[in-house]
């Protein structure tokens, strides 16, 4: 049997969601998406989901947290892998206002340093990356390389591409809207504690 092992970007499916269906498919089941992925002889190992938790914004940290929980407690098989936001200030060139900004870190190195310790350690014989981001080039060429014959398969999100990862893969393709319509997590989620988590009332429309 054929081992696959998907990784996640994040953001880059967050916002590829978001740019297509605006907010309605974000209660996704990333483990029944990423069995939809797979060919027949291969078996789903593991999938690596890589995000960093959003600061000083309440209601969509609150979201967020309630996803990840869910997704925590709804898929056996997902590893939820964390960067960080770092603090920067920004200074308007005009008026020399300065304000906060926060910008995403961490996210693509633990992604890269993933795949390609994973392709080393003979942990998959088929990787599928669902990003459309080209920074993640290097990365998939150091899987190449250190894992032999592994193959390398690029799913790109709604409204994301890269020519640069379509070069470095075996193959590649986007992700179907049917896929996503039928990858969402139930209305209601109970955790182990026996918290029921319910889909964000603010996810349930456009």
């Amino acid at each position: 049997m054929n081992r696959v092992i998907v990784y996640v970007d994040g953001f880059n499916l967050y916002h590829g969601l978001k740019d297509k269906h605006a907010r309605k498919y974000h209660w996704l089941d990333l483990e029944t998406l990423a069995t939809s992925l797979l060919r027949p002889g291969q078996t789903l190992v593991q999938v690596r989901y890589f995000t960093a938790r959003i600061r000083n914004q309440p209601a969509s940290e609150r979201r967020q947290n309630d996803y990840l929980s869910a997704l925590a407690a709804h898929c056996p098989n997902i590893q939820i892998v964390e960067g960080r936001f770092q603090e920067r200030l920004s200074i308007c060139r005009s008026c020399h206002a300065s304000w906060t900004t926060y910008e995403e870190k961490e996210t693509d190195v633990n992604l890269a340093l993933a795949i390609a310790q994973d392709a080393a350690l003979d942990r998959f014989d088929t990787a599928i990356l669902i990003s459309g981001d080209a920074d993640l080039r290097p990365a998939l060429r150091v899987a190449r390389e250190l894992g032999g014959s592994k193959r390398i398969i690029v799913a790109f999100p709604p409204r994301r591409r890269s020519d640069a990862l379509r070069e470095e893969a075996d193959a590649c393709f986007t992700i179907g809207d049917a896929k996503i319509r039928n990858a969402q997590l139930p209305e209601k989620v109970m955790l182990k504690t026996g918290l029921l988590i319910e889909r964000p009332a603010y996810w349930r429309g456009r």
